[in-house]
């Protein structure tokens, strides 16, 4: 190709204000104008367009220029920087409770008991993140000079009640059991107490909290509460499920038509109980009335308001059970026990159970092993029945050895029941016929209305003394 056309000549180049494109464009125009795409990319760094350039787009200039005559070309693009991303807080639970959906259990149907999921945080446990900002990445204008790009802004903890962050402002934890809640201005708190304005009902559902709940309103049957702190209902309890690791408090009583439990680590107090099952590792105190319940209580049970009545069920108590009354004038079974920890009881009654069962399977494997014995005495043993005897050998073997753990644990528990001297019944008013007494291994059954008196072990025997 001919040099005789200089591209200096003919043709120029603009660049952009912010130097992102370079156009070519022709500022002299000749019929039989020629260059070769060298020249023209010599032209281009001549004129400092270093970065970007299009060499495509100049291999079809030079091969037919009378196409770009007209209008400007675009030759070269720079690369643009890409601002950093914003730092964020990333918290490790979510506070938007717009879509209460029932929990979906793992056959496919629903709870629609489950609907919300609180927040709960242990002390100490992590709640939320700080992620810092990026940098920007650097872009490039089409004369080789670098643009820097943004740095993200950065974000700050906002820090609510019972939280600490950590010296390098990386991480925020919980400072005590609660509920984690976001309020005004997006603060982050952990709260004590989960509060229920009104009914636990399907708009609720169950209640699973590491503080205290307290419900304004009542526990309707069939759902849940569960508090590592206490549980405090301004109304009543219906046949539901209430446990907590501290106490529980009920200001109007429960109705629980032999439905759910209430069980307290420390005390129970309700102004009744009709037809419930409360179990209190201390306490459970009642201000009028306790009817045809079954009631534990590691301590005492104390029914001494106005009224004071217990009537019916089985009430069971490790040292103490005092009432105005108990029973009634038609003689309904009411059973007190007093001595020893209920659970204790309980477990010797289960243990004893437990042995007997153990007895009879004793017995039948006694007589299939004396029945393999005679066919091994035979030469008739076969390969299965060989198994089979070795099998019942071991089996034999390791009931034995249960067998003896739980007598040893029967004794100890027997020796408890013994221990019952200072286990009492108070009665301050009357108790009726139909009632049933028992202090550690020892029952005495009432046959008759006495009024004013305490129930003590004396010499094994339940006494009967007049109460001061």
């Amino acid at each position: 190709m001919t040099q005789r056309f200089d591209p200096e000549q003919y043709l120029d180049v603009s660049i952009t204000d912010d130097k992102m494109e370079a156009h070519l464009f022709f500022k002299k125009i000749a019929e039989d104008f020629e260059c070769s795409a060298e020249q023209l990319k010599s032209f281009c760094k001549s004129h400092n367009i270093v970065y970007g350039v299009k060499y495509e787009e100049l291999n079809r200039i030079a091969s037919n220029p009378k196409a770009f005559f007209a209008g400007k070309t675009l030759i070269a693009m720079g690369k643009h920087p890409t601002d950093g991303k914003d730092g964020r807080i990333q918290t490790n639970v979510n506070f938007d409770d717009s879509d209460k959906r029932p929990k979906e259990l793992a056959d496919g149907s629903v709870d629609y008991k489950d609907v919300i999921q609180l927040n709960n945080a242990r002390k100490g446990q992590l709640i939320a993140q700080r992620i810092p900002p990026t940098d920007g990445i650097p872009g490039m204008t089409v004369t080789g000079e670098e643009v820097p790009g943004k740095k993200g802004k950065d974000v700050r903890f906002k820090v609510g009640k019972n939280v600490v962050v950590d010296p390098e402002q990386r991480a925020m934890y919980a400072a005590i059991d609660g509920l984690v809640t976001q309020t005004d201005k997006d603060k982050i708190n952990v709260f004590p107490v989960y509060e229920v304005n009104g009914d636990v009902d399907y708009n609720t559902g169950n209640i699973d909290f590491v503080g205290t709940v307290v419900v304004r309103g009542n526990v309707l049957t069939g759902f849940r509460i569960k508090a590592s702190g206490d549980i405090r209902v301004v109304g009543g309890v219906e046949g539901a499920e209430l446990e907590a690791e501290g106490s529980i408090e009920i200001t109007s009583g429960i109705i629980a038509g032999n439905k759910g439990y209430v069980r307290a680590g420390q005390n129970v107090k309700s102004s009744f109980i009709q037809d419930g099952n409360v179990f209190a590792g201390n306490d459970v105190i009642v201000s009028q009335s306790i009817m045809h319940s079954n009631i534990r209580a590691g301590k005492s049970v104390v029914c001494t308001g106005t009224k004071g009545l217990i009537v019916g069920g089985m009430l069971q108590a490790g040292e103490r059970v005092t009432a105005r009354t108990i029973g009634n004038s038609m003689s309904t079974a009411t059973v007190i026990e007093v001595g020893v920890l209920p659970d204790l009881r309980n477990e010797l009654t289960e243990l004893r159970s437990k042995l007997r069962a153990s007895a009879d399977n004793m017995d039948k494997t006694d007589k299939a092993l004396a029945m393999l014995d005679q066919l091994a005495a035979a030469g008739q043993l076969s390969p299965d029945r060989l198994a089979m005897r070795i099998k019942l050998n071991a089996t034999k073997k390791q009931a034995l050895q249960e067998q003896d753990e739980m007598r040893e644990r029967i004794l100890e528990l027997e020796k408890m029941l013994e221990e019952t001297h200072t286990a009492k019944v108070e009665v301050t008013k009357t108790i009726y016929g139909g009632a049933k007494i028992v202090i550690g291994r020892y029952t005495r059954f009432i046959k008759d209305p006495t009024d004013h008196v305490s129930f003590r072990l004396s010499e094994g025997e339940v006494t009967m003394i007049p109460y001061v």
